[in-house]
């Protein structure tokens, strides 16, 4: 996986095209094709939207519209791990923001952000269905609910190592 910067847009607009070749032929193709673009780079290259919409008979508008409305997909690169932390009404009524902000001090990085050595990606989540365990978070693809300070470092230790 290249960043975008370090690849000509021929290049991603060649990669793109064999992702939509692939799945054109799908009803309603946006949505996987941005997932196929995703997986292909790692996240969704900006000059990879004016190819989609071409290929698809959609404005550009469209594209980043469905694309900013799902939180996963991404603009930039994901650090190697990804850490959503939840910051839905349940969480927040249990003390989830002072351990967010313990999260964002620890890491050195705020929400959206990614570490500058891209160890790791900080999100917020607007729920992660874990009401009752609250607080919540899911560091990479396995979910912890029932945050506490000591979670929290423990986190921070994991993604840093």
């Amino acid at each position: 996986m290249q960043q975008q910067g370090t690849q000509a847009p021929a290049d991603i607009a060649g990669r793109t095209n064999a992702v939509i070749d692939a799945k054109k032929g799908l009803e309603g193709p946006l949505l996987p094709i941005l997932n196929g673009v995703q997986a292909e780079f790692g996240f969704v290259p900006q000059d990879a939207l004016p190819v989609i919409a071409d290929a698809l008979n959609l404005s550009r508008a469209e594209v980043h519209g469905v694309m900013s409305f799902y939180h996963d997909y991404r603009r930039e690169p994901a650090g190697r791990h990804v850490v959503k932390l939840c910051r839905a009404e349940a969480c927040q009524s249990m003390d989830g923001d002072a351990l967010a902000a313990r999260l964002m001090d620890l890491l050195g990085v705020g929400l959206h952000e990614t570490a500058a050595d891209g160890s790791v990606t900080l999100e917020p989540v607007y729920c992660l269905g874990l009401c009752a365990c609250a607080p919540a978070a899911m560091v990479d693809d396995q979910v912890i609910g029932r945050l506490d300070r000591d979670k929290v470092e423990a986190i921070a230790r994991e993604v840093r190592s």
